[in-house]
């Protein structure tokens, strides 16, 4: 059971520093580890997006609040956000549960390399982030509400996808990495819940409710709540060009360790 804080130290600080909530490095670490617990090894997917995206709740949460008090979150894009993740995590684990265990980790693996390719060579509108004011309006809430259901197929908390459409729009990427921890929240709210009821009955061994194994979403969650403040502080000492880098290598790595974990 200790690996399971050493993950949340690791995902703590990964959350504070990309503002993903360390789901990528959970997922991978998760699909190794787990079928060790008992876990069905044609569940162990299943179970690893599951245990993650529950984790992330407590970890966005830390990671926000840090970022928070550093004035890095832009709270009115926040709010027009939240309604569409809500809605596309809980559709996008609704249709996860139902999709087979080597799909999941193509998916996964394929999302990584994706990710990591536009944060390097995606354009942006303003490159500065300079003198940008919050994006807000439906396309806001749109664009969450596919960040959501990917997010919940995928085991992450959107930052992938919510820092580099921040930083399209002229976002400094420190503030992009604070408005997508808070919107990790709810996107950790809506999809877990999706994994634990839409999972059939007896998914899971005991300690475990549906998808969720709770041994593994409390062990990260409370070692990341103590991480995450590391993690926040590393992003505003990292220059916009550097934090993009450190991006785009997590996600190339990512993706290599949970094609070789199947």
């Amino acid at each position: 059971m200790w690996m399971f804080p050493v993950l949340g130290v690791v995902a703590g600080i990964l959350a504070g520093l990309l503002g993903i909530g360390g789901g990528l490095v959970l997922v991978a670490a998760l699909a190794w580890i787990l079928p060790l617990h008992g876990i069905p090894k044609e569940a162990a997917m299943h179970a690893a997006l599951a245990s993650s995206l529950a984790s992330i709740i407590l970890t966005a949460s830390s990671s926000a609040y840090a970022h928070h008090r550093r004035g890095s979150v832009l709270w009115p894009t926040v709010a027009w956000m939240v309604p569409g993740l809500l809605l596309g995590g809980w559709l996008g684990s609704g249709l996860a549960v139902h999709l087979d265990d080597r799909v999941l980790r193509w998916i996964v693996a394929g999302y990584c390399f994706i990710a990591g390719a536009q944060m390097v060579f995606g354009g942006r509108a303003h490159p500065e982030g300079r003198g940008v004011a919050a994006p807000r309006g439906v396309g806001i809430s749109a664009a969450g509400s596919v960040i959501g259901a990917v997010s919940a197929v995928v085991g992450i908390g959107g930052g992938s996808m919510t820092v580099p459409m921040l930083v399209w729009r002229g976002v400094q990427p420190v503030r992009a990495v604070g408005t997508s921890s808070a919107c990790g929240v709810a996107i950790g709210i809506a999809s877990a819940a999706g994994y634990a009821l839409h999972a059939p009955a007896g998914a899971l061994p005991a300690h475990a409710v549906g998808y969720i194994y709770l041994p593994a979403a409390i062990g990260v969650a409370i070692a990341s709540v103590l991480a995450a403040p590391y993690g926040t502080r590393l992003a505003h000492r990292i220059g916009g060009k550097a934090l993009r880098q450190v991006f785009a290598a997590f996600m190339v790595m990512m993706g290599i360790a949970i094609l070789a974990s199947g």
